[in-house]
């Protein structure tokens, strides 16, 4: 096939997928295997990244390889570590997460994993709070804590003994900082991911550098949220202690098509570094 005909395809298949982050509506369904909800197991609720968005050189969703309830060898999920650790859990676990979700999602997907009883609960999201649009579009932080509160309200009404993990939104900073000098990065990012982080990401006009620093000191607020909305809800919930987010993201973690979200590879390293804070849960 001509080059010209590859490059072609790989637009088209970039543009459908960005069109289904933003407004795919999708019902969310178990992780492949899973049997009918039960007692225990995990339920992951959040954005397109845990939903493994990309990270099967696609651009739509690949829950398989989603760092939460993955079943693939590719990625040592939290829920193939604990399905090491009680093989009973085979079959119990539930993304509810969805591509686009804001906070505001997060207590209809709660209340949704609520039926699946799990006995643990990951939450990772905020990425789309940042970036729907420009900075005059970012969730107000007031707003993201109440958003935050209400669905960690649902979890704690209906599965109280349910262990919960909040994660820190990973750092989108670094990652234009490893990639606007990366032509490829460059290209995807001009199709509108993330605008208000990556538009003009070559650009050093001190309103462009504005709008990165603004974005940064966003991130920075939603993760101080997130860890004291995480401490108000009691002892069940543990923050990863900002883990997510020290992870030193290189564009060997990204997928090659939107250069955005984890590949395997990092999917599989958001597995290693929050799985530790499940450690500190009582």
């Amino acid at each position: 096939m001509p080059r010209r005909w590859v490059a072609a395809v790989a637009c088209l298949l970039a543009l459908a997928a960005l069109a289904c982050e933003e407004g795919g509506e999708a019902a969310p369904r178990p992780t492949r295997g899973s049997t009918a909800p039960g007692t225990g197991g995990i339920a992951a609720l959040g954005d397109s990244i845990t939903t493994g968005f990309g990270s099967c050189l696609v651009l739509t969703s690949c829950q398989r390889n989603s760092w939460s309830t993955g079943d693939s060898l590719r990625v040592d999920s939290h829920y193939r570590r604990l399905l090491d650790q009680e093989p009973a859990l085979r079959g119990r676990a539930y993304n509810h997460a969805r591509p686009g979700a804001r906070a505001e999602a997060l207590a209809a997907q709660a209340e949704r994993a609520a039926r699946d009883k799990p006995d643990r609960v990951t939450v990772l999201i905020g990425a789309n709070d940042v970036c729907r649009g420009g900075v005059e579009a970012m969730t107000p932080v007031k707003r993201f804590r109440a958003e935050i509160d209400r669905g960690l309200r649902v979890l704690r009404t209906e599965r109280p003994k349910a262990r919960v993990l909040v994660v820190s939104l990973p750092d989108l900073y670094r990652l234009w900082e490893v990639g606007h000098t990366d032509e490829r990065a460059v290209r995807a990012w001009r199709r509108g991911i993330c605008p208000a982080l990556l538009a003009n990401p070559t650009s050093t006009d001190p309103l462009d550098r504005a709008r990165r620093a603004a974005v940064r000191e966003r991130i920075a607020d939603y993760n101080a949220q997130l860890a004291g909305a995480c401490k108000a809800y009691g002892s069940r919930c543990r923050y990863d202690g900002g883990a997510a987010h020290r992870v030193r993201f290189t564009l060997d973690l990204v997928n090659p098509l939107d250069w955005f979200h984890p590949n395997a590879a990092g999917q599989d390293k958001l597995a290693e570094v929050t799985w530790r804070a499940w450690g500190r849960a009582t």
